[in-house]
């Protein structure tokens, strides 16, 4: 029983390659009858896991599913036309689908010709045989019927050539009056309607003897258009002549390197890969056929040569095809969305980036100074870093105001930054001439740091505000920096000169929450003071410290700074 099976599937082949088109262009005549069909590997008979057949035709280079229609039929590894159109030209592919994954079986490209009006025949639409007067020789009609009750009538020269009806014209002995364009007609009766195939030979009879039959690939160099990412089937065919040359090799290189042979399990193909070696006979012709499968194609498979090698009798025939990248396309649709989800999340990281930058800009600014060592202070002129100025009304200040006025500041920006301050209190000698200390301090200071309080109301402190003022809005050479002890609703008893500042940042102490020195009010207050390479602690913490013998020493008590007015 197996045997007699694999009888029938072997006459089923050899009748599959006697029919199915060897050539990857095909011509046709427009009104006629014609199919497509594949080589089906005996493989595939004995294949366990169910598979279906699908056949597809490029449209505006996209892959589309051929429908069943009643002019479009799809029969096993057959595709038919009944008949073929002009608008049936075009790129023709089958593939196989287990249901998971596609493979492409075999590509060609179908052109549909015009008919000519004024003839039997199209000069596109026909081959040359040439023979040997004296010989005998028989003309076959086309394989498209494989009816033997089809109605055949042969033509000469688009004559009816002697009523003959026979598949095949048979001539005992050639002579030169045989020449001539012998046409076949085949009347194919289908679904109660006639349609007509035609096959056309133009038949040359020489008197002489011709020349040795030498082997050939058919077809020469080329260039084939593609895309990045396309799978692409590169077909080699050789002639070799009126019979089988067992010695007779075909195969593939790329860059003269040998590819790897196809395995028939698509998922664990390689990239590139070479199918087994195939013998053909076509008539009385015979060939030998080997594809190149690129599964994807790439940018590098641009710059590669690929050359099919025919190798027989010690001779050598050569084919090279290249491959170019073709006209633009619209992009397909899984290129574009990944674009628009990349430029989604390219404009979402930029947002988040501006996010971050502001809301961290005092950090990341920071941390550029420390990384680059700036120095703000280099070749200015100016000795101390910032004029501190606090309250000094006749109202005594707070012990917790004036520890921070006269303790926690510059202990934490001196002893942890490096900066130098110049506190009224502390640094200027007693005796002085108390306009001319204050004007002289503040014009020697980068930075003029006011300790705001609703008590900030006495003439001294007045004068250094004013005096900070007009430096930093006449003369452009002091930057004022506010810093609200307490917390304060009502800013009307400071200057109105201070609200022409381009800016007016205010530096918000939030009691034992701010004596970290690594704490947001340490960061900010840096941020607005002048950049110095120094070497910053930032792991320090500011203890209390008893204000008495060993704290700053006021120069003076009570109201007598107004005095100076």
């Amino acid at each position: 029983m197996t045997l007699m099976i694999f009888f029938s599937i072997f006459i089923i082949q050899c009748a599959t390659e006697k029919l199915c088109p060897l050539r990857t262009s095909i011509d046709v005549l427009e009104g006629e009858y014609f199919f497509l069909c594949y080589l089906e590997s005996r493989q595939e008979h004995f294949q366990e896991e169910a598979y279906t057949i699908n056949w597809y035709k490029e449209n505006a280079g996209k892959q589309q599913l051929i429908k069943q229609t009643h002019r479009n039929v799809s029969q096993k590894n057959f595709l038919e036309f009944w008949p073929a159109e002009l608008t049936d030209s075009g790129s023709y592919s089958v593939t196989h689908s287990n249901g998971k994954q596609n493979f492409t079986i075999q590509k060609w490209t179908l052109n549909v010709l015009e008919r000519n009006k004024s003839s039997c025949f199209n000069r596109n639409h026909l081959t040359t045989e040439t023979k040997n007067a004296g010989t005998g020789y028989s003309l076959k009609c086309s394989d498209l019927s494989v009816n033997e009750n089809d109605s055949i009538t042969w033509y000469k020269d688009c004559k009816n050539y002697e009523n003959e009806t026979e598949r095949e014209l048979d001539f005992k002995t050639l002579t030169v009056q045989h020449s001539g364009i012998y046409t076949c007609k085949i009347l194919i009766h289908h679904e109660g309607k006639i349609y007509h195939s035609t096959s056309t030979i133009k038949l040359v009879v020489e008197e002489d003897a011709p020349e040795a039959v030498t082997l050939e690939i058919v077809g020469r160099n080329e260039e084939i258009e593609t895309e990045i990412g396309k799978e692409e089937i590169l077909n080699c065919t050789g002639f070799l002549g009126y019979y089988m040359q067992e010695d007779a090799s075909l195969y593939w290189l790329i860059n003269q390197m040998f590819p790897e042979k196809c395995l028939g399990i698509p998922e664990n193909e390689p990239s590139i890969c070479e199918e087994e070696f195939k013998n053909l006979q076509l008539g009385n012709k015979f060939y030998v056929t080997r594809l190149l499968r690129i599964k994807k194609v790439t940018d590098e498979d641009m710059h590669h040569n690929f050359t099919c090698m025919l190798q027989a009798d010690d001779r050598t025939q050569i084919k090279i095809v290249k491959l170019k990248k073709g006209n633009t396309r619209d992009l397909p649709v899984y290129m574009f969305t990944t674009g628009m989800v990349l430029a989604v999340l390219f404009l979402c990281v930029a947002v988040a980036a501006v996010f971050v930058c502001i809301m961290f800009r005092v950090d990341l600014v920071l941390f550029y100074r420390n990384i680059c060592k700036r120095d703000d202070t280099a070749g200015d002129g100016k000795e101390y870093d910032a004029f501190v100025s606090y309250l000094k009304d006749c109202i005594s200040p707070s012990e917790e105001e004036r520890e921070f006025a006269l303790k926690i500041l510059p202990t934490i920006l001196e002893e942890n930054f490096g900066y130098k301050l110049c506190v009224f209190e502390r640094d200027i000698s007693p005796g002085g001439a108390v306009v001319d200390d204050i004007h002289s301090f503040i014009d020697k200071s980068r930075r003029l740091i006011i300790i705001l309080s609703q008590n900030y109301v006495s003439d001294r402190a007045i004068y250094e505000l004013e005096s900070g003022l007009h430096k930093a809005l006449v003369e452009r050479k002091t930057k004022i920096i506010l810093i609200e002890y307490m917390p304060i609703s009502d800013y009307n008893f400071l200057p109105e000169s201070l609200s022409l500042l381009p800016s007016k940042t205010v530096v918000k102490w939030k009691k034992d929450k701010s004596l970290p020195v690594n704490s947001r009010f340490w960061k900010n207050l840096r941020y607005l003071m002048p950049a110095k390479p120094t070497k910053t602690n930032t792991k320090g913490h500011y203890n209390n410290l008893d204000l008495g013998s060993e704290g700053p020493q006021t120069r003076t008590e009570g109201c007598d700074f107004n005095a100076f007015v």
